[in-house]
């Protein structure tokens, strides 16, 4: 028995009921680069931040277990992932203000279970 439980932990974890904030991103962005200086320190530590952790990758190496709706062609892209699907995308960073507010309406639209107060 103990064997069989080992072996499961040895598995990896699905991404299954997971809810998290992918952010397409590249080299030389430079919006990339003013996301980072103003939001990214702080989104951990936010609402948003714990009820969609942050997952990084370049453009040019989304996961390949995260189904997408259509292809990322702009860097920053965020997208919003639920089990393993994309739910919803900002596109670009439109500014501090803004960026909260739209993320903050894609998390509203998922499922009550996994929102900021469900």
């Amino acid at each position: 028995m103990r064997f069989l439980l080992c072996l499961l932990l040895l598995l990896p974890a699905p991404l299954c009921a997971e809810t998290l904030l992918l952010m397409a991103e590249q080299v030389g962005c430079r919006y990339c680069e003013a996301w980072d200086a103003e939001i990214a320190p702080i989104y951990p530590k936010t609402a948003e931040g714990q009820a969609a952790p942050l997952r990084r990758a370049d453009i040019r190496a989304l996961p390949e277990e995260i189904v997408l709706q259509r292809p990322v062609a702009f860097t920053p892209t965020f997208v919003l992932v639920q089990d393993g699907m994309e739910t919803g995308r900002i596109e670009g960073y439109p500014g501090e203000d803004f960026f909260w507010a739209l993320l903050a309406r894609l998390i509203e639209d998922l499922p009550a279970s996994n929102t900021i107060d469900g």
